[in-house]
């Protein structure tokens, strides 16, 4: 299966545009964003626990990362509640559920095969300002040699470029902005390619975004996947 698989293209998306596709699962659904693969995937999605509904243990062949956007994500290792970043390398498992229900951004197969830094961040805590754009305070939440993962807030009315040197990608966490001219709202998702930009305006709420830059230099061709 492919779903926005060139990653020499730029793409948008709205997650209130996308049906829920179930999953092997019962209870827990899937809004795909980008995909190569079947099952056992390279892929990036929104999911969504029903109260009570979980997942078998499994191991993170390619490691996983998520956002918790909704909800309580549960598995061993604790209880993640909304706004919670959280990076599982390759060679972890886990059992995830939700009691309480949950829905999450999850990126699937996208990790260095040696990455064994597992981590969780609160995406809530407050930011630096940005001395270089003023308007806009940034809350690291992981770097390495082959990514840049942050939460970036922008002040109502803000105008900044962000590179997308390697590639990038942004979800908008709360309010509202525009990229390139094109209206994004709270959980619109932008893809950008290697060379890329991500030219902002912020809504008149302003608006808090999850951008990840770098990583897609590292997107293997779908026919090679």
């Amino acid at each position: 299966m492919r779903i926005n698989a060139d990653f020499d293209r730029r793409v948008l998306l709205h997650a209130d545009e996308i049906d829920w596709i179930a999953s092997p699962m019962p209870g827990v659904d899937r809004r795909p964003l980008d995909r190569i693969g079947g099952e056992v995937a390279r892929a990036t999605s929104i999911v969504r626990y029903a109260p009570g509904s979980r997942f078998s243990e499994h191991v993170h062949d390619g490691g996983e990362e998520f956002l918790v956007l909704e909800g309580v994500f549960q598995d061993q290792y604790g209880d993640f509640p909304a706004g919670t970043y959280v990076r599982n390398p390759p060679t972890t498992r886990h059992a995830p559920a939700s009691e309480p229900g949950c829905t999450i951004l999850v990126k699937l197969r996208q990790f260095d095969p040696d990455d064994r830094r597992q981590m969780r961040a609160d995406m809530t805590a407050e930011g630096e300002p940005d001395p270089q754009r003023p308007g806009v305070s940034v809350l690291p939440l992981h770097e390495d040699e082959r990514e840049r993962v942050r939460v970036e807030t922008l002040a109502p009315g803000v105008a900044t470029r962000i590179p997308a040197t390697g590639g990038g990608e942004l979800f908008v966490l709360e309010g509202s902005a525009t990229d390139s001219g094109d209206p994004l709202r709270r959980h619109s998702w932008v893809r950008v390619p290697e060379g890329g930009a991500f030219d902002l305006v912020a809504g008149p709420e302003g608006a808090r975004l999850w951008i990840k830059t770098g990583h897609l230099r590292f997107v293997a061709a779908p026919d090679a996947a």
